[in-house]
């Protein structure tokens, strides 16, 4: 009976994530369309969900940014659950499951409860679409969603990432929040956005709301300016945190994550003095109360600095992933990944890249900035490899076949990005001298990800377990799902 049931829940859930697909649209839409017209919309579909009201008693944490939005975001939720807190997090992108974007109390909704959730919904708006209102989009329908969860589980306290900028995010239908959060800001999602910082800023900014305190991290000038502006206009108390000290250990890796970390303890203890909670007396020599310390210590956020042993061959193969996707990520995740080589280099290894970054983002940017920070603290990649992502855009979870069924043969983009590759690679040969060039590297292509696995795991059974090769994933969170997929590391 029990398999009979899970079998039922499981095609329950598979249809649910169809529903789901079938709210996608296309980004040139998006762009060419009414923002504001489709962000009041939100409004509409709130009243159909009869959440109007329940939303605005919420206690929210909101925060947006270019980079580091999803590290502040998960810091922020592991220490409020440390104070005893009923938590709500509502992250993206997914990697592997839709239900990864909701979170209650640090672990993700049961697949029982999002189809549960999911059709309360889906069919309430479904009854009120006209011409002139349709169903939401994809991610206005996963806030909606969101919202009807963590108000329905009676949360403590919600802490939202926006999605896409700021102003016209789905998320930044609330009106009130306790505290809101921008992290660092940088060039991403210009084509929406703007071609500026500043333009940029303007839009992040958008959260900022009339009275409410928000903190942000240092910031280019061009991007300060335009918070502080947008800040004083609306009475808001805009703070800059400085990182937080590198002796502080943290449960996300890398130099950038003291920066993330010092903020999430802003907004946390902004969040626990105005819900009136006093904070831990029993402080350590750095300032923080203890069960901050935990909560730093005890986040996690699957695909970010994340080192995963391959399934078959976990001695010879050892996977780092990190979605990164913007030159500044890009930098961060070169100097993780460096670090990562130095500290781990027991036995002879080699470096090698494997990359795919969506075709709305410039390569050109992100290749040259991650090969030169490497470059610079002592990494060279033995091989660079370039495949397309085995996900594709109307695919939001499901079962693995139908991953391999929709592998994309074009392999026109990744061509592309090894034609960037080597010619960064031939400029610097004419830089070095014939005695300083080490063993030419070389660059491939393949037209799938599990055709590149197949070839790391032939290379490395040829070299007889002598050499172990550390394989950087990035460029694409999407790239980092598939990869997780691939080597059945489901439940890292």
């Amino acid at each position: 009976m029990a398999s009979e049931a899970e079998g039922e829940l499981s095609a329950r859930y598979q249809k649910a994530l169809d529903a789901l697909s079938s709210l996608i649209t296309k980004r040139s839409l998006f762009v060419n369309n009414n923002q504001s017209h489709r962000f009041h919309l939100l409004f509409h579909y709130l009243k159909v969900l009869e959440l109007e009201e329940v939303v605005s008693e919420l206690k929210i944490i909101h925060v947006a940014g270019t980079k580091g939005k999803g590290s502040t975001c998960t810091f922020s939720e592991s220490i409020l659950r440390g104070y005893g807190l009923r938590t709500g997090l509502f992250t993206s992108p997914h990697l592997i499951d839709v239900r990864e974007r909701f979170r209650l109390n640090g672990i993700e909704i049961s697949q029982e409860k999002f189809v549960d959730y999911f059709w309360c919904c889906f069919h309430k708006l479904k009854e009120k679409t006209s011409n002139e209102i349709p169903m939401p989009t994809y991610f206005c329908f996963l806030a909606l969603l969101a919202f009807k969860i963590f108000a329905t589980e009676q949360v403590d306290v919600v802490i939202l990432e926006v999605g896409l900028g700021g102003r016209y995010d789905a998320t930044n239908v609330i009106q009130k929040p306790v505290v809101c959060g921008v992290t660092s800001l940088g060039y991403d999602h210009m084509e929406i956005l703007g071609h500026t910082l500043a333009e940029i800023a303007a839009e992040k900014a958008g959260i900022f709301k009339s009275g409410v305190p928000a903190f942000t991290v240092p910031q280019p000038d061009e991007a300060m300016r335009i918070l502080d502006e947008k800040a004083s206009k609306l009475d808001v108390k805009l703070q800059v945190v400085e990182p937080l000290d590198s002796s502080q250990r943290l449960g996300l890796q890398g130099e950038h994550q003291y920066l993330n970390a010092s903020l999430a303890v802003a907004l946390c203890s902004t969040f626990l003095q105005k819900i009136g909670i006093i904070e831990d007396k029993n402080d350590t020599n750095d300032g923080l109360p203890e069960r901050v310390i935990s909560g730093l210590s005890n986040a996690y956020l699957m695909g970010r600095a994340m080192i995963v042993p391959d399934s078959e061959l976990p001695e010879e193969i050892v996977f780092y992933l990190d979605g990164a996707h913007s030159p500044e990520s890009m930098e961060a995740c070169a100097t993780w990944f460096s670090q990562q080589v130095k500290e781990r280099n027991q036995k002879i290894s080699e470096q090698i890249l494997l990359f795919n970054c969506m075709t709305v983002r410039d390569p050109s940017l992100l290749l040259p900035r991650l090969r030169t920070k490497c470059i610079d603290q002592g990494v060279e990649f033995k091989n660079a490899v370039f495949v397309p992502n085995m996900s594709v855009y109307n695919q939001v979870g499901g079962s693995w076949s139908k991953f391999e069924q929709r592998v994309d043969d074009s392999t026109t983009w990744q061509l592309g990005l090894k034609s960037i590759w080597d010619n960064i690679a031939r400029g610097e040969a004419k830089t070095k001298s014939r005695s300083d060039s080490k063993e030419e590297e070389k660059s491939l292509v393949f037209s799938s990800l599990p055709l590149a696995v197949d070839w790391l795991r032939d290379s490395a059974r040829r070299k007889s377990k002598q050499v172990r090769f550390q394989v950087l994933v990035t460029g694409s969170l999407h790239l980092v799902g598939d990869l997780l997929r691939l080597v059945k590391k489901r439940n890292v």
